[in-house]
């Protein structure tokens, strides 16, 4: 998303809006291996308040991901 950066003196620079996210490692105990996503931080309340495979089932139900996006670290 693109916007402006506004001085005091009104004088209007453009600037870009960059998204919230991390890149955090997980235990995935379903799975018995750690695993690598990036996501927001909007994201890491929901596996905070469901649990890492209810919010990555819901995840690929609505289409925000895939299983091939997660990477597995040996």
């Amino acid at each position: 998303m693109l916007g402006n950066n506004v001085s005091h003196s009104k004088r209007r620079t453009k600037r870009s809006f960059d998204l919230n996210l991390f890149s955090k490692k997980f235990y995935y105990v379903e799975q018995q291996c750690w695993i690598s996503l990036r996501l927001s931080a909007a994201g890491l309340r929901t596996i905070n308040k469901k649990g890492l495979d209810a919010a990555l089932k819901d995840a690929v139900a609505a289409g925000y991901c895939d299983w091939k996006d997660i990477r597995i670290i040996a």
